[in-house]
């Protein structure tokens, strides 16, 4: 049984209060290539991916989103011609490297209009209540200390039929297929030390992958923290399940 000052840091166990920085480490050391390993590890497929959480999100112009463990801003991107001048769209990331990467690229692409950054833990967002037409988390609640608290924050900032998005790693529905995908991401740590030089790094995010919460577990945490209407659509036979809970 988990010791309740403790929580996984992949196959870890550790104190709860040395998660946030050892994730943090994490993400420091892979945001320079990380979007290249994210094209290497999926082999390209997570593009399509996000396209698909885009249309998911239900964003017209003049919405306000926050997209929420943003990272490098692709999603970002994205958001900001579907909303328009009229609308905003929030970049926040609780690791100050990759933010400042995604920062980087909005105004390089000339988006930073209507997209402001801010530098967030998403178990205490610093936003008023009933302030966002949408909140996306694209593989980011898995890295999270306590995902409970995380939900319970961002359905809070939510405007009332306000929706949440949740694109996450899950559980493969068909046993070759999982056997297969595992086969393949336990190649990452070794493709991570020649791209970046850093092997653990990926190797703590498959152990990250593996002690996330399945789908319908997840699911049942989003309506224990008030959204209704919550559904799941599995991903390459559920690899990945994009979540959505509606606030009342």
């Amino acid at each position: 049984m988990k010791d309740q000052d403790t929580t996984d840091f992949g196959y870890e166990e550790v104190p709860i209060n040395e998660k946030q920085e050892r994730v943090r480490q994490v993400f420091h050391s892979v945001a320079s290539r990380y979007d290249m390993m994210n094209d290497l590890m999926s082999l390209g497929s997570h593009r399509l991916i996000k396209r698909f959480m885009v249309q998911l999100s239900g964003l017209r112009p003049g919405h306000k989103i926050l997209d929420l463990a943003g990272g490098t801003g692709d999603l970002s991107l994205q958001f900001s011609g579907i909303v328009g001048s009229e609308g905003q769209v929030v970049l926040a990331d609780i690791n100050e490297t990759m933010l400042r990467v995604g920062r980087d690229r909005i105004i390089d692409f000339g988006k930073n209009s209507n997209v402001n950054f801010a530098q967030v833990n998403a178990e205490d967002l610093p936003f008023a209540d009933s302030t966002f037409d949408c909140v996306c988390i694209a593989y980011g609640l898995r890295n999270v200390t306590n995902k409970n608290s995380a939900l319970e924050s961002m359905s809070r900032v939510l405007k009332s039929n306000g929706r949440l998005v949740i694109l996450e790693f899950s559980k493969p529905k068909n046993r070759l297929l999982e056997k297969t995908y595992n086969a393949f991401s336990s190649l990452w740590p070794y493709a991570g030390k020649i791209i970046t030089g850093d092997s653990d790094s990926y190797r703590y995010l498959i152990e990250s992958i593996k002690m996330h919460p399945d789908q319908e577990t997840l699911l049942d945490m989003l309506r224990k923290v008030g959204l209704i209407n919550c559904r799941y659509h599995n991903v390459i036979n559920g690899i990945c399940a994009i979540h959505i809970g509606f606030k009342p």
